[in-house]
């Protein structure tokens, strides 16, 4: 028996692969625990191979529950790659990501002082329940008849209906199935209340307005109480949040990159704070509004992000978008320093996370809560080819093929905003000076990933150049 079947402790985490250094790998040979976008672009990918059983791998895009039970008894050689850190959950679940915001802003406010520290003003104010419920009560009674959301921040077990659009020669099939993940994040607004009386937390506490499920839980699960924001920047009288994209591939150093499309993700319904209860008009998940009887799916809750930024630089300005994207990307930097001590960096995993962003009137950005497994599920055509972009720059980024020089700022749609410091644009910087660099994220631009990706891209082992 060889060396590495002595030492793996889970099989397929290693290969039998052997190439020279610099040598192009032609085949890849990956696993995927998901079946939806994600699946349709690893099948064609020129060279992946999906293994079905438990053989060798070499790439594996897994759902946290497979993470969870095999990452740690899986030998994995030096090219293997693996689509989450052991603990994304710091940065992932709602909790931990409050608690490592407030241990990094009382960090630098003592190193950096309190102006520095105000960049991290950013998230709610925010308490875990039950365990900080008393010190919660006393901030919720400086402020009498404000609005509270209460979240949960464990894992269930849910099943989703999905609809797949698969794209087959320009032509979009779609299959419906059902997708049982093992455990997932308590997602698409399940579990999700706002409340003005504490006597709702009472209540809440003693099970009196939990669900059949929650009563049949072991113990009462972990819920953060955050203050509701209750002037949201609205279009067209509703509400709306904004998903984003950022790829990190190394926390030591940090290594992160910024995806130029997104979306923002509207309400069905006028918002209006008289009824807390209508979960159509405070709640912007996707998965929530279809619901809703006057859905209308041809035209969906959906803005491109390109479509956004225009519209606020017309009604407001350049001068005034301009610093709120640099807001928005301050975020993206604070809370991936927040934890970058805290996650555990290995160089066979990297992360694509999806940030929920909230404006407010005054076109404040707030962090809402990042996912470790943000959703590649379309719920359009057009939804399902933005995230084909999205995965297809996310592996390019990854680089299996070992095509790239890693001294890359831009992938595709992809660019690299930070890299052990922040990086700052090409165009210009020889004539701006250095007073004036010019961050290198583009977040909402145009994204013309095709031309760059022929411009950077060396061929697939086997292609010519188109």
């Amino acid at each position: 028996m060889s060396k590495n079947k002595q030492t793996a402790g889970h099989k397929g985490a290693y290969t039998s692969q052997k190439k020279k250094e610099g040598e192009p790998r032609t085949c890849i040979r990956y696993r995927c625990g998901l079946t939806n976008t994600i699946q349709d672009v690893l099948n064609q990918r020129p060279g992946w191979v999906e293994m079905k059983d438990d053989g060798d791998w070499d790439f594996n895009w897994c759902d946290v529950g497979w993470l969870r039970e095999n990452f740690d008894h899986s030998y994995m050689e030096e090219h293997v790659r693996i689509c989450h850190f052991r603990n994304h959950y710091e940065l992932t679940r709602k909790n931990l990501m409050v608690k490592n915001l407030k241990r990094y802003r009382k960090t630098l406010e003592r190193e950096a002082g309190r102006l520095e520290a105000s960049k991290c003003d950013f998230f709610p104010c925010t308490f875990v329940l039950p365990s900080e419920y008393h010190i919660f009560v006393e901030e919720f009674k400086r402020s009498p008849g404000s609005t509270w959301i209460m979240k949960p921040v464990s894992a269930v077990l849910i099943a989703v209906h999905c609809v797949r659009y698969r794209q087959t020669d320009h032509l979009y099939v779609i299959h419906h199935y059902y997708t049982f993940p093992t455990q997932v994040a308590r997602s698409q607004g399940k579990g999700i209340f706002l409340f003005r009386k504490l006597k709702d937390i009472i209540d809440w506490r003693k099970d009196g307005s939990r669900t059949e499920e929650q009563k049949d839980e072991a113990q009462v699960e972990n819920y953060v109480a955050q203050r509701y924001i209750e002037n949201p920047y609205l279009i067209a009288g509703r509400k709306f949040d904004l998903r984003v994209y950022v790829l990190v591939t190394s926390y030591i150093p940090l290594k992160a990159w910024l995806y130029r499309d997104g979306f923002a993700r509207f309400s069905n319904t006028r918002f209006s704070l008289s009824s807390i209860d209508d979960q159509y008009v405070h709640l912007t998940n996707v998965a929530v509004q279809k619901t809703a009887p006057d859905y209308d799916p041809e035209k969906g809750c959906k803005w491109q992000m390109q479509q956004l930024r225009q519209y606020l630089t017309a009604k407001h300005g350049f001068e005034t978008v301009q610093p709120l994207f640099k807001e928005i990307d301050n975020i993206f930097i604070r809370s991936l320093l927040s934890v970058q001590k805290t996650i555990i960096n290995d160089k066979h995993c990297f992360e694509l996370y999806g940030y929920d962003i909230l404006l407010d009137q005054d076109l404040k950005p707030w962090l809402i809560e990042v996912n470790a497994s943000p959703s590649l599920t379309a719920s359009s055509q057009e939804d399902y080819e933005l995230k084909y972009r999205l995965l297809e720059d996310t592996l390019h980024i990854v680089d299996m093929e070992g095509r790239l020089t890693g001294k890359e700022k831009r992938v595709g749609g992809f660019d690299l905003m930070w890299n052990d410091g922040p990086v700052y644009a090409d165009v210009g910087l020889e004539t701006l000076g250095c007073s004036c660099l010019v961050a290198n994220t583009h977040l909402g631009c145009v994204n013309d990933r095709q031309k760059q990706l022929l411009q950077l891209l060396k061929p697939f082992p086997g292609q010519k150049r188109i």
